[in-house]
């Protein structure tokens, strides 16, 4: 099946689990959502890594040469510094047993880590991993990016929450919508310019919103990343999914992976190519 295809059948998805058609307000105006255009994009792969396959990734950020990543799982989950270039983890700590850890953001010299459904976000001094501090909030963690302004945060839901970076404090909530449609799952999170970018959980698929209105600009398809024998070595192939957006500004590129993937790609996201391909018969 051709990439539009599976576009078309992931809106259609989306469309039967739609919470009544509920519209995002910012696209009430403006004519038909549902007949807009929405860009695919695909991953063009610069260079390709290796990961610990022990990772089972909830939060993956660069910063200052290094690669800070947050695993998960009951009894499993820790935060971790690695080598972005060799996958080495350099430094890992343990998160307590009872947690379930999610998605990780850096705040200044603080990282911020959220937890599943335990209702607590643990904050770590960036250089020593010393928790100092901790927050609680109402509902499940999933993925967290901050713009250096706000933290947003996802749940699973339709919903981002905009966050006070300094007090964790609930501002506002905005529903993400694709084609008019609310999208669920919404998990790993990537704060870039005026966009979030968005893994779907257990879907091949990352989404570029545009943060001021929660209205999804363009879809990756980033199926595809592992060979059939790596995707068929997998653990638990329905729970180890693509999960991990990091944002290299130096660069402008991305590191991308999946839960307890063995490699972890730099990539560029780029127009799919038309249906047919460059004009072969």
């Amino acid at each position: 099946m051709k990439r539009m295809a599976y576009l078309a059948v992931f809106v259609a998805l989306l469309a039967a689990v739609a919470l009544g058609g509920v519209l995002h307000p910012a696209m009430a105006q403006g004519g038909n959502p549902l007949t807009a255009q929405v860009p695919l994009l695909v991953p063009e792969v610069i260079s390709v890594r290796p990961h610990d396959t022990s990772a089972y990734t909830q939060g993956f950020l660069l910063y200052d040469g290094s690669l800070f990543e947050s695993t998960g799982l009951r009894g499993e989950s820790t935060l971790r510094e690695v080598d972005p270039e060799t996958g080495e983890v350099l430094r890992m700590i343990p998160v307590a047993d009872e947690y379930f850890a999610e998605g990780l953001e850096r705040v200044d010299d603080r990282l911020i880590q959220l937890t599943w459904q335990e209702h607590q976000a643990f904050v770590y001094d960036l250089e020593s991993f010393e928790q100092i501090d901790s927050y609680t909030y109402e509902g499940e963690g999933w993925g967290l990016c901050y713009d250096g302004r706000f933290l947003f945060m996802s749940d699973g839901s339709p919903f981002l929450s905009l966050r006070d970076a300094e007090t964790f404090e609930l501002l506002v909530q905005s529903m993400v919508t694709l084609q008019g449609r609310p999208v669920e799952r919404l998990n790993e999170l990537e704060c870039v310019g005026d966009y979030v970018y968005a893994n779907v959980w257990q879907t091949d698929y990352i989404l570029q919103i545009n943060k001021w209105n929660g209205v999804v600009v363009a879809v990756i398809d980033a199926s595809g990343l592992l060979t059939d024998e790596e995707q068929a070595s997998l653990q638990s192939p329905s729970q180890d999914v693509l999960n991990g957006i990091a944002y290299n500004p130096e660069t402008d590129t991305f590191l991308i992976t999946g839960k307890r993937w063995p490699r972890m790609f730099e990539v560029r996201f780029v127009p799919a190519e038309p249906e047919g391909g460059s004009g072969g018969s």
